[in-house]
């Protein structure tokens, strides 16, 4: 049970009369050091008002019947207290006056219950404004927070107000150490957290932001690619297996390209057009971003193109799954000699690297030909080798004369 008392005090708007010069009585509720205020609908005459005794005094017309009202709605804001403390739940001062009123407290939502409801929302948003894949995600990150409210406060889950702003910082320490993530998983695993306590916020069911004082910690990948030599070597390697020779194929296609594994996989010969500089280009949507992709067919992406399509088929390349086809590329690998992982998405960053920051493409021109909505992406992700170009060409600098 609660230890806090309420105090119950009634005060004059003596700033204030009206035409018959006679200043509202209000009541004011304190507890836990906050304050409610509302009208109890009485006029009375400043003169007749005495603060200390919380009386009304002769001559004001009625003051016993106004006093007997007083007393009473000091007695059902006491008994309203009373009432929240006895079935133990938790209150505060507006929902003290929520009980008096006669009116049902706001409900106290769950961390959990509230992720649920989020859940529910978004599925609805699936093909519309959200993929299936960002939906797992969410659902999968779900799982994660429940693991940690089960893990720290031993229970299913927990009321919003029971969040502190430290609550964030437990969380991001939990998944770090019970579940091994890495900081980039933790990161977003956290940020679908904050996407949720931001709907809270916006529906009234969490009073203040326990992320208010976090700041993420910022992750720098290395962007991984193949040299100008890897790729060179990657081309010109022949497999007998025609499965492993596609996939080479493919990949190589989308070194030139930039499309990710989705768009390659669904590209038709529908999306290959004659621009207005009568070149081939491929006018894709991409999936992770709705946004409309175009890039030029390169005379190399041109000639794979042209081994694969055919009249049978709408699509340009044969199709399969993502892990199917990243399994094959570690077989690549190995043969070819390429040390590092090697999976479909470092296509794309050899061709914003090798194929194009290598050969002096300005970084706006990347920007646009990878789809970023923002220069300050593809700045934010290739920086480091811009860096390196400016280096190098410095260092051939130094040898003008």
């Amino acid at each position: 049970m609660n230890n806090y008392n309420i105090n119950v005090l009634f005060l004059l708007a003596s700033n204030r009369s009206n035409r018959n010069n006679k200043c509202a009585l209000k009541c004011r509720i304190t507890y836990n050091k906050k304050r409610k205020e509302f009208a109890t609908g009485k006029f009375i005459n400043p003169s007749n008002w005495n603060s200390k005794k919380q009386l009304v005094e002769p001559p004001e017309p009625d003051a016993e019947l106004t006093n007997t009202q007083l007393s009473l709605i000091r007695t059902k804001l006491n008994q309203a207290f009373l009432f929240l403390q006895v079935n133990e739940v938790e209150f505060d001062v507006n929902d003290i006056h929520l009980q008096y009123k006669g009116k049902p407290l706001k409900k106290d939502y769950g961390v959990v219950e509230v992720y649920n409801l989020y859940l529910t929302r978004i599925n609805k948003l699936i093909g519309i404004d959200i993929k299936q894949v960002t939906y797992d995600k969410y659902v999968e990150s779900g799982r994660h927070l429940k693991s940690f409210i089960k893990y720290k406060f031993k229970s299913n889950d927990i009321k919003f107000k029971a969040l502190r702003s430290s609550s964030v910082t437990h969380y991001e320490y939990f998944l770090k150490t019970e579940k091994k993530f890495q900081q980039s998983t933790s990161n977003k695993a956290i940020q679908r957290f904050r996407r949720v306590i931001k709907y809270a916020l916006s529906e009234d069911y969490l009073a203040k932001d326990p992320f208010i004082m976090y700041k993420p910690k910022s992750v720098k990948k290395k962007i991984l690619f193949l040299s100008p030599e890897e790729l060179q070597k990657l081309e010109q390697t022949y497999f007998e297996i025609n499965r492993i020779q596609q996939i080479k194929d493919m990949f190589v296609f989308c070194c030139y390209t930039g499309l990710g594994f989705s768009e390659m996989s669904d590209l038709k010969k529908s999306n290959i057009v004659t621009e207005f500089d009568g070149n081939l280009w491929i006018h894709v949507l991409r999936n992770k971003t709705n946004g409309f992709y175009k890039v030029p067919l390169l005379p190399k992406a041109k000639e794979i193109m042209e081994v694969y399509i055919n009249e049978e088929s709408d699509y340009v390349f044969p199709r399969m799954s993502n892990p199917k086809f990243n399994a094959y590329l570690k077989e690549i690998a190995n043969v070819v000699g390429i040390e590092f992982n090697l999976t479909h998405h470092i296509a794309r960053k050899t061709f914003a690297t090798t194929v194009l920051l290598y050969n002096n493409v300005p970084i706006e021109i990347v920007s646009k030909l990878l789809g970023h909505s923002k220069i300050q992406t593809t700045q934010d992700s290739y920086g480091e080798v811009i860096q390196k170009r400016i280096s190098d060409e410095m260092e051939r600098l130094k040898n003008y004369k």
